[in-house]
């Protein structure tokens, strides 16, 4: 079937309640799950839809958009409107306290770093209280687009006192193979997810639309001796990853 017989408005417009461009993307979606719309393939120009389903432009854009934001249509500039390569998704357990590198070698995925920032510096507020450092202290501070696979999967902002990481600049893959050489690796963390809607600078780095759905992660990790080692605060993209946690009945 032809994209342009699967969009005609016989069968499917009005055939399920809901706004009009919910109906449209919904119909996209089904097109792009059946192969109709494969990846790489582009969408008919918005006035070519416009005029097949007798839809206003707008209806159109907007449900093309929806799209965009969740990650399945990416809009070229100058080239119009394309299906998104589905991104190969990666469960990670929370039951275990692994690195990213780490993680996404034992998947066979090699892993990259874009820095962004890296050295030493005084503390921020929230920095000191995690890590319990005073205002005059300092703080080791790596910030990071992480890749695998040569796409881009995550930002990482990690900070660690700096007689735990005293040269930041050390660290070139793994920030936990770094720490195990020195006896410092943490033993546990505690880590707190939130659902994000990626800002510009954000989606920008991360290879989505802006407003598309991420996940937050703050880690507080934790020495032997109990003492916190790192503050790492990370955005994932939120289709690329699965955080999976093993549930036991309590006593």
């Amino acid at each position: 079937m032809s994209v342009v017989d699967f969009l005609r408005p016989e069968g499917w417009l009005g055939q399920t309640a809901g706004p009009r461009y919910v109906q449209l993307r919904q119909r996209l979606e089904q097109g792009i799950e059946e192969g109709i719309l494969p990846p790489n393939s582009s969408l008919p120009p918005e006035r070519e839809i416009a005029e097949l389903t007798d839809l206003s432009r707008v209806t159109v854009r907007k449900a093309i958009q929806e799209l965009v934001r969740k990650g399945t249509i990416e809009q070229r500039q100058g080239s119009g409107s394309f299906v998104r390569e589905p991104v190969a998704r990666v469960e990670q357990s929370l039951s275990y306290l692994t690195s990213f590198t780490e993680d996404m070698e034992r998947r066979g995925f090699e892993t990259t770093s874009t820095w962004l920032e890296r050295g030493i510096f005084l503390p921020a507020p929230d920095e000191m209280l995690a890590l319990g450092l005073s205002a005059n202290d300092q703080v080791a501070r790596i910030h990071r687009l992480r890749a695998a696979g040569g796409r881009p999967m995550a930002l990482e902002r990690a900070a660690l006192p700096l007689d735990i990481l005293p040269n930041p600049t050390e660290v070139t893959g793994s920030l936990y193979a770094v720490l195990e050489r020195s006896g410092h690796r943490p033993v546990r963390a505690i880590q707190k997810i939130s659902a994000i809607n990626l800002e510009a600078a954000e989606a920008r780095l991360l290879d989505v639309a802006e407003g598309t759905a991420g996940l937050r992660i703050q880690r507080t990790s934790y020495l032997e001796s109990g003492r916190v080692a790192e503050l790492t605060r990370s955005i994932y993209r939120g289709d690329a990853y699965d955080f999976v946690a093993e549930l036991r009945l309590s006593n």
